[in-house]
């Protein structure tokens, strides 16, 4: 069965994973029951967390081994486990589609596992473990207009009931978090202006239609280099839309804050009949 929708989920902090005071976290618990019903046939994670100077996806064949890329956190988040199987099949057809949109170089790594920002959302959105998934790296040294168009090229996926889901951060500059506003990632309300701002931007940029200026929001979108100093975890969301179609629709289905900037905004991107 086919699919219309693909998603963009803000993984924000790595304690998703085991803090229950976060709104993004029941959140993702709700996924299957108030967002997105339908069970696909497999699961494409386009992460931030994963950066190659040329696209490669992971080919394995048996369970995913998890990453546990980072540091300094309460000792129970390494014990956690998400073995979801792997879809070789699918990252064929991933290379497949992209060399035949013209992405003349696309790698497979046989080794790598899925890094936090796809097994942690993909935990709490489909705990059960059982839906193969397949993660593709970005490509921080390249533009918007090229992941969007890299989104593009995957969209016959979505036809053949692959869910595509980026997950980043809609902002992310982890050097100016302020640590003791929002204790336990709840929104106090305090939210510092360059964050509000440029996720503000983004909300209305997305939902009035102009892919274009978010394809280019390092010249259009305000404080667009203090929220992302690197592009790692916005760019996944110019795949998701890209994979959407020119004339999606686009719905922020979450929202919420940690540490007064960093914005857990998610959004539903579905192809029209236009």
């Amino acid at each position: 069965m086919g699919l219309k929708e693909t998603f963009y989920i803000s993984h924000g902090s790595p304690t998703l994973s085991i803090d229950d005071s976060l709104p993004a976290r029941s959140f993702l618990q709700s996924f299957r029951q108030k967002v997105f019903s339908e069970k696909p046939k497999s699961i494409l994670v386009i992460s931030g967390h994963w950066e190659t100077s040329e696209p490669t996806v992971n080919t394995i064949a048996g369970v995913n081994n998890i990453i546990y890329d980072f540091y300094g956190f309460p000792e129970k988040m390494y014990k956690l486990k998400y073995p979801a199987p792997g879809s070789p099949e699918l990252a064929d057809r991933v290379k497949e589609l992209l060399k035949e949109s013209g992405f003349k170089r696309v790698h497979e790594d046989k080794k790598r596992g899925l890094d936090h920002g796809a097994w942690v959302p993909l935990m709490l959105m489909y705990p059960a473990a059982d839906i193969p998934v397949c993660q593709l790296s970005v490509q921080t040294n390249r533009d918007g207009t090229y992941h969007y168009n890299l989104g593009k090229a995957l969209a016959p996926l979505k036809e053949e009931g692959v869910l595509i889901v980026g997950s980043g951060a809609t902002t992310h500059n982890l050097s100016r978090l302020r640590r003791g506003v929002g204790r336990g990632g709840i929104d106090d309300g305090s939210v510092v202006t360059w964050a509000s701002e440029f996720d503000n931007w983004l909300k209305e940029a997305l939902l009035e239609g102009r892919f274009e200026d978010v394809n280019h929001y390092e010249e259009k979108a305000p404080y667009a280099k203090v929220a992302h100093p690197s592009p790692d975890h916005f760019y996944p969301l110019h795949v998701a839309m890209g994979a959407a179609g020119e004339n999606a629709e686009s719905e922020l289905i979450h929202h919420s804050w940690s540490y007064g900037a960093l914005s857990y905004a998610s959004y539903k991107f579905k192809a029209t009949s236009e």
